[in-house]
């Protein structure tokens, strides 16, 4: 009898040990890289999108959510300058574009700087310099949150 209940647990253990999904398999782009879905109309409340873009009813521009503006000041949250839905608590590179994420300013009252290449649209540095493709020297674009 102890062999059956020996083996029983042997067998359990195995089962739970082989059945966590680990974080080692994700590739590194996709650890601690989250897509928030709080954009919203001022004035129509209940229209809500998971990307920035236009209010279906009144056509102005959908701003995140004052709770999200809020622990945006709080916390330092990394973002990528061409997809604003990508944030992240840790600096790394976009999931989508595979660019540098810099520190995200939304809560701020003053907009983003970052550089761009002319040629290149996807290389984009928080620091002026020149672009890693084709050595032109990058260009000063802030965003207006």
């Amino acid at each position: 009898m102890k062999t059956i209940i020996m083996l029983f647990i042997a067998t359990c253990a195995t089962f739970a040990t082989f059945a966590q999904k680990s974080k080692a398999n994700l590739p590194a782009s996709k650890i601690g890289t989250t897509i928030l879905a709080n954009y919203s109309c001022p004035m129509h409340p209940a229209v809500v999108s998971d990307k920035e873009g236009k209010c279906p009813k009144c056509k102005m521009d959908l701003t995140l959510s004052k709770k999200e503006q809020m622990k945006a000041e709080v916390t330092k949250l990394y973002t990528c300058p061409s997809h604003a839905e990508v944030v992240s608590n840790s600096p790394g590179t976009c999931a989508k574009c595979s660019s540098k994420l810099v520190v995200d300013r939304r809560g701020s009252k003053q907009g983003t700087t970052v550089y761009t290449c002319s040629m290149h649209p996807g290389a984009v540095s928080d620091k002026p310099g020149k672009c890693p493709e084709c050595g032109m020297a990058m260009e000063a674009k802030t965003k207006k949150q």
